[in-house]
């Protein structure tokens, strides 16, 4: 450790940064990635190309680790908890300079449900990959989730529940969703536990995601399909 604590990060240049950025991210190193974050934009980097040459390429690298087992929930939630850091600098400035983002998501726990290390795991991931988060928390009546999709008109809805007693509700949220005719205006991606591909059908959701590191894999993937659809029309 004390090698690391001699390196002067001021004296790498940028390619040397993002390297250690990334190595930082992997490692949950929150004050280097917020030191790192600073010096790039005191070198002129634009607040999106650190976002995505250093965090979100960083945060990639960590979720490929996660998804194949090398890394687990403990260790993913520092690189987050580092992301973070680095994020609650550049967020205020992406905002300003307008910088482009891969879409909105509005996420939480669904009523009855407690739960929510799954779902914050998602949260950072998605935040990590260029989405913008709207985190509605734990125990969410169907009442907040409909104001929150018409406050923040987001492209997807995440719902996560961890007990199999709560997971029948996402079905009443997708079910109230349908009668408003709204349904088919949001990606609608569910998670947890207990949860399966052949639930997720059943319920009417579009996709159902094991894991943060699928999750992010699968709205990528929902995004693109948009944006391709926009464009043949």
């Amino acid at each position: 450790m004390a090698e690391d604590d001699d390196l002067d990060l001021n004296s790498l240049d940028d390619d040397e940064l993002v390297k250690q950025m990334h190595d930082d991210l992997y490692d949950g190193l929150k004050e280097e990635i917020e030191e790192s974050v600073h010096i790039l934009l005191n070198r002129n980097w634009t607040p999106y190309r650190v976002l995505t040459e250093a965090l979100v390429e960083g945060m990639r690298i960590v979720g490929i680790d996660f998804r194949d087992g090398i890394l687990f929930v403990p260790e993913v939630l520092l690189a987050a908890n580092a992301m973070k850091g680095g994020m609650f600098i550049l967020r205020p400035l992406l905002v300003e300079t307008g910088a482009p983002k891969l879409g909105t998501m509005v996420i939480g726990t669904v009523k009855g449900d407690i739960h929510d290390i799954g779902k914050n795991l998602v949260s950072m991931m998605m935040e990590g990959a260029g989405f913008e988060v709207i985190d509605l928390g734990i125990n969410n009546p169907v009442e907040k989730y409909l104001a929150a999709l018409e406050e923040h008109k987001p492209d997807i809805l995440g719902m996560s529940a961890l007990l199999t007693t709560t997971m029948p509700y996402m079905k009443v949220v997708i079910d109230t969703m349908k009668e408003k005719g709204i349904r088919d205006d949001y990606v609608v991606l569910v998670g947890g536990a207990p949860l399966n591909e052949a639930f997720a059908d059943a319920v009417g959701a579009d996709a159902y995601c094991r894991d943060a590191a699928v999750a992010v894999e699968t709205a990528k993937g929902f995004m693109a399909r948009r944006h391709n659809q926009k464009g043949a029309a």
